[in-house]
């Protein structure tokens, strides 16, 4: 990462020491939410993978000093903010009518349940997950700080040679768009942008196979998303003690018989709290029905799901992300390659926007957020400080970048390329060293098992099974 002038610093100052203190002492600081956001909820760390982008990183830093000059940059995104499924819609309406059908309450005192029945509820079938504008704001804000965070890398001759990748969901070609925008906007400020099909660089590419490996992965498929037992955690934390406490409380709250509520309902009451403050930035009644302690219950039922379903609960889980992690690593190589014949480097930005389900395989299969523990049904208190918190890593528009950096005065051959990672735009440390930077080799040999031993077509194979039987 450069200075704002673009010069690097003095050969004297070690490259690890300038990479990591210049991250950390950083000369300008964007606030995206002060510490009086009249519309955050108290509720606001507990949406899971709910969470808006800013309140998981209120500060970002921007235009910092390191030694070494940052000649590649990997980034895979998540999304921005988007409307409910419309599954969770359904569920919505559901608890919407149930309330209106019930009776005005009791006479006297605050009836929530009512004011509830008369909130509008504000979701259609058609919005089924797709990108809103809060969302595009996230991806164009995004882009316009990694934009001044990387300068060199994101300057106007690289513009042409910028490689967009994407799910084939709308919700990430329209981020990848508006990340575009927020590009443009950087270059040519005060200017309309263009339509992307337009741009010198391209719309994105849509990548299925790496953006949504899962849905290419048999063995994911058959063992984790089509059987009916994977998520038996889940299941068993919505009929324990945490949640059954949570839904006499709210059936009481609202006025309704507790036999007409269950655990699905309640958690999307608590989502629409979080989507009316995500997408139109407003608290909701929806969010008066609960309290933090009924927020940490239900975020650990998301994380119990995001846990068994895409972290390390199921060995596959992490596993079937192999391909996409080693088509990173390929970028590096490359970059190192050309770098080392001085060469231009072909594709110095190369952005891929995905899902949620897309970071946390990956961050599981590079040793991330695993507890001592598993987290299960049954150990929810133990659990309280667990590092798997799926709202604080994937929450909307979270992201995993990888920055190559290049030094031209180190020592050996072996330190000229070092690599930081950053997650949220906040600094990652190491998995293998717990440094805030490695040399580029030393990281491909701790990774080594996975880029050169999984193979997804292995990986994802079904066992066979043997239809045959000896004699006796």
């Amino acid at each position: 990462m450069l200075r704002a002038s673009g010069r690097r610093l003095g050969a004297a100052v070690a490259p690890a020491v300038a990479l990591v203190a210049g991250m950390l002492s950083s000369l300008v600081c964007c606030s995206l939410l002060g510490p009086s956001d009249p519309v955050a909820s108290v509720l606001s760390p507990y949406f899971g993978t709910k969470t808006r982008y800013e309140d998981v990183n209120p500060r970002l830093v921007l235009d910092p000093e390191v030694t070494c000059t940052p000649v590649q940059l990997v980034a895979l995104i998540r999304h921005g903010t988007r409307y409910p499924t419309a599954k969770q819609i359904r569920k919505l309406r559901q608890l919407h009518g149930l309330l209106q059908a019930r009776g005005r309450g009791s006479a006297g005192g605050r009836d929530l349940g009512a004011a509830l029945a008369d909130w509008p509820l504000g979701y259609a079938d058609w919005m089924d997950g797709q990108l809103v504008e809060k969302g595009r704001q996230d991806m164009r804000q995004l882009a316009l700080r990694l934009a001044s965070l990387f300068p060199a890398l994101f300057s106007r001759e690289n513009y042409g040679r910028l490689r967009l990748l994407t799910s084939s969901k709308h919700r990430c070609v329209d981020s990848g768009a508006a990340f575009l925008q927020g590009l443009w906007q950087h270059y040519h400020p005060g200017l309309p942008p263009p339509d992307v099909a337009d741009m010198e660089c391209g719309p994105p590419r849509i990548n299925d196979k790496l953006m949504r490996f899962f849905d290419h992965c048999e063995k994911f498929l058959t063992e984790v998303e089509r059987n009916a037992t994977a998520l038996y955690h889940v299941e068993a934390f919505k009929t324990g003690p945490e949640m059954q406490n949570i839904l006499k409380k709210v059936a009481a709250t609202l006025q309704v018989p507790v036999n007409d509520l269950n655990a699905d309902l309640i958690q999307v009451a608590f989502f629409t709290c979080s989507f009316d403050l995500a997408i139109k930035g407003v608290k909701s009644p929806w969010c008066d029905v609960f309290d933090i302690d009924d927020a940490r219950v239900l975020e650990y039922l998301n994380d119990l799901k995001q846990y068994w379903k895409r972290g390390h609960g199921y060995t596959i889980n992490s596993r079937s992300s192999c391909t996409l992690f080693q088509d990173i690593f390929q970028h590096l190589d490359k970059a190192v390659e050309q770098k080392q014949r001085s060469q231009p480097i072909s594709s110095p930005v190369i952005l891929q926007f995905g899902h949620a389900e897309t970071l946390l395989p990956l961050l599981s299969l590079m040793g991330y957020f695993k507890d001592k523990e598993p987290l299960t049904a049954y150990n929810y208190k133990e659990q309280m400080h667990r590092k798997f918190r799926s709202g604080h890593i994937v929450p909307y528009a979270s992201n995993l970048i990888f920055v190559l950096y290049h030094c031209e005065n180190a020592k050996t051959p072996k330190e000229q390329f070092q690599v930081q990672m950053l997650l949220n735009e906040k600094v990652l440390p190491l998995a293998h060293s717990q440094e805030t930077v490695s040399l580029y080799e030393d990281l491909k040999n701790y990774y080594k098992d996975i880029l050169q031993g999984c193979q997804n077509s292995e990986e994802c194979e079904l066992p066979k099974v043997n239809s045959t039987s000896d004699e006796l």
